[in-house]
């Protein structure tokens, strides 16, 4: 027997059609903590370097080949996708995925399903080495030890308490499913004895499939080693199968996510309102108030304050700033800088050391340098804003002409006014001011000043003619009759 060569192969069964889901979307590229069901599965796997990695693909083969493609790019290292034209059970997955291994290939051959999206290296390498150990075995099947077995296949333990069959729920006498220790799914089988169970399988069942399981009581009536890896955690290998289920699994990942982060010196007030993805990266002595959601590639520099009711994705943040009731994406935020409340940052934005964009203030694809203020009720877009320049409250960069986005850049030290409209293409030199009110449409020279609005007037009585009849109006009238009889009473100086 080959079971003790160090090569493995890695098959993962992605050809079912989910129905349970009721969903568009093919079940294993539903999504928990940032990635799909088969991206978690393909990083499990991907962790133990194997040899060759295979996916079997049926149900939208076309969407999830093209999903299997991007994870090979990122992973950074070839999967093969092999075909199944008609799904007939998992029996059949395997014998496509493994049409995709070499003719030669004699090492360990994992079996395992896209939608086991908590299976970990560490696990992986418990069953291959509890399989090759001693000679090795023909197959070594995972288990666990169910509350509650319904629809799993019950493990059948001979005398000597090897493993002797798996009897699926449909094919399982009453006595068999009182048996709790039912089977995970997931194996390590010698190429050899894989090729040869496989040959032999058939689909006298109730399902009328080929079941994969019965590769255990093919390898025991040859004479073979059949042995069981228990999991101690049963989560590691729970599959998903309904919409209930993936949100069991994404929560007990996000348990595990947070938990990891706890441990590592992250304060978290509140885990039952905090999600994070499992890419998230997070520095000591950060602190997350409840309610937060970080998502994607997000990272946070040390010392941060993130929260509360906050959501990011790719947001990088820097050491010491704070971010309260924001909204963001695809941003970066510098250290000591200050975000919120009511924020929105949107893709390009960069705000710059102890920078600040404050209380319903909208960036996008713009620069706010170091120390510089967007304080309040302010549209930022496509624009360059210099270092320590204040942005007045209640300003806009029209940025957009009905056809193309144009810039505005703003220079250093600049003090810009309340309500002022910037019309790109434009800018301000270093050490301008605006006066509130202004709407620049012409370039601004360094250290000058800037108005647009003519002088006031004021038109006596407007209201009392005009809007006779109002609240408004009948106000006016009190207010002028005081003020005359106030007159009345004190003339002042003859």
């Amino acid at each position: 027997m080959s079971g003790t060569s160090s090569s493995v192969a890695v098959i993962v069964l992605a050809a079912g059609a989910g129905t349970r889901m009721k969903s568009k979307t093919p079940k294993i590229l539903h999504t928990i903590a940032g990635r799909s069901l088969l991206g978690h599965s393909l990083h499990g796997t991907s962790g133990i370097d194997p040899e060759h990695l295979v996916v079997v693909v049926s149900h939208e083969r076309e969407r999830v080949s093209a999903a299997v493609a991007d994870l090979a790019t990122a992973l950074g290292r070839e999967i093969a996708i092999a075909e199944q034209d008609e799904p007939r059970g998992t029996g059949d997955a395997a014998r496509v995925g493994l049409t995709a291994l070499p003719d030669d290939f004699d090492g360990t051959v994992i079996v395992t399903a896209a939608d086991v999206p908590l299976l970990d290296a560490d696990t992986l390498r418990g069953l291959i080495e509890t399989h090759t150990a001693d000679g090795g075995a023909a197959v070594t099947l995972t288990s666990f030890i169910a509350d509650d077995p319904t629809g799993y296949g019950r493990i059948i333990r001979a005398d000597d308490d090897s493993v002797r069959a798996i009897v699926e729920h449909k094919d399982a006498t009453p006595e068999q499913r009182a048996i709790t220790e039912v089977n995970a799914g997931v194996y390590a089988v010698d190429a050899t004895a894989l090729r040869d169970g496989l040959s032999k399988l058939s689909t006298d069942n109730v399902q009328g499939e080929f079941y994969l399981t019965d590769i255990v009581e093919i390898a025991r009536d040859a004479g073979q080693a059949v042995r069981g890896f228990t999991v101690a955690d049963p989560v590691l290998v729970a599959g998903c199968n309904d919409r209930a289920q993936l949100a069991d699994l994404g929560a007990e990942l996000n348990r595990r996510i947070i938990r990891r982060h706890q441990v590592d010196g992250v304060t978290v007030v509140d885990p039952a309102t905090t999600w994070i993805d499992v890419d998230v990266t997070i520095e000591p002595d950060v602190r997350i108030e409840p309610g937060t959601q970080l998502h994607g590639r997000t990272h946070i520099a040390a010392d941060a304050v993130v929260g509360p009711d906050t959501t990011l994705t790719d947001v990088t943040i820097g050491e010491g700033a704070h971010v309260i009731r924001t909204h963001g994406s695809e941003a970066v935020i510098g250290g000591d800088a200050s975000v919120g409340p009511f924020a929105y940052l949107r893709p390009g934005t960069v705000l710059g050391v102890a920078g600040k964009i404050g209380t319903f203030v909208e960036t996008k694809n713009s620069t706010i340098g170091d120390g510089s203020k967007v304080p309040h009720l302010t549209y930022v877009g496509d624009a360059t804003i210099g270092e320590h320049t204040n942005i007045g409250a209640s300003s806009v960069f029209v940025n957009y002409d009905g056809v193309n986005k144009h810039r505005t850049v703003i220079g250093d030290h600049c003090r810009t006014g309340s309500d002022n409209m910037f019309v790109a293409p434009v800018s301000i030199g270093d050490g301008a001011y605006t006066g509130a009110g202004t709407v620049v449409r012409q370039n601004v020279p360094p250290g000058a000043l800037a108005v647009s609005a003519g002088t006031q007037r004021v038109i006596e009585d407007w209201v009392v003619r005009k809007r006779p009849d109002t609240a408004a109006a009948q106000a006016a009238i009190e207010a002028l009759g005081n003020a005359s009889a106030a007159r009345d009473k004190d003339p002042g100086p003859a």
